[in-house]
């Protein structure tokens, strides 16, 4: 499996959240070999999209020569699409929402009506594509925290996605922290394996990875007092 990873955070590979992600490619990595290549978005030259819809008319070509055009056909090249990305105001970091927003030219202004909502028809077939985000956040718990970036990523990515949260995420980098971080982690590695095997992570799974590592009000104290 061709797998394209888009790391969204500042922090590049100290990323809290790409320590999860890592574990979860090793699992994929240990079903069979897969074909892994990972950008960070911060790194690269991404214009921010105009409006200018000249890209939905003209057959997909945008009027800014940065490196999109190539990022765009790496995304149709590859099978697995992941969004790795910590929870920024409750959305995505804005070198991947910039990323994100300059997919247009996959999509032409023609409309088609798909259950009781309309969406663009698009210019590319990435109907072989499969999506799956990863966030992390630094609150102990998800609830109503992931609820805008989990809505933002289905309405994108509508068919085939997968979506993994993780609360608690700073603790990732902390050693002190690893009697939790360990176990948690070789989870996601688990839910990595069995992705690659069978396309689907267990509910029962992805409750525990989704979880959070030590109680919420412990989680709070610890923050505080670091303050």
């Amino acid at each position: 499996m061709k797998v394209l990873v888009l790391n969204g955070s500042p922090k590049r590979e100290k990323s809290d959240t790409m320590q999860i992600t890592r574990s979860f490619l090793k699992g994929m990595q240990e079903f069979t070999p897969q074909e892994i290549h990972i950008i960070h978005t911060v790194d690269q030259h991404i214009e921010y999209c105009s409006g200018c819809f000249s890209c939905m008319h003209n057959g997909g070509t945008c009027i800014y020569n940065d490196d999109m055009k190539s990022i765009l056909e790496e995304i149709l090249q590859s099978d697995l699409l992941i969004l790795s990305f910590p929870l920024y105001c409750y959305g995505m970091p804005a070198s991947l929402k910039a990323l994100i927003d300059r997919t247009l030219p996959l999509s032409s202004m023609a409309m088609q009506k798909v259950g009781d909502r309309y969406e663009h028809v698009g210019q590319a077939d990435f109907s072989h594509l499969r999506y799956l985000m990863i966030c992390g956040c630094g609150f102990p718990n998800s609830r109503r925290n992931f609820e805008p970036a989990i809505q933002q990523f289905q309405l994108c990515f509508p068919q085939n996605h997968t979506i993994l949260t993780v609360p608690e995420s700073p603790m990732f980098n902390v050693p002190q922290a690893s009697v939790v971080t360990v176990p948690r982690l070789e989870r996601v590695r688990l839910a990595g394996r069995q992705y690659a095997e069978t396309g689907e992570i267990d509910v029962s799974l992805l409750t525990e990875i989704t979880s959070p590592m030590i109680p919420e009000d412990q989680y709070a104290a610890i923050v505080n007092n670091g303050l």
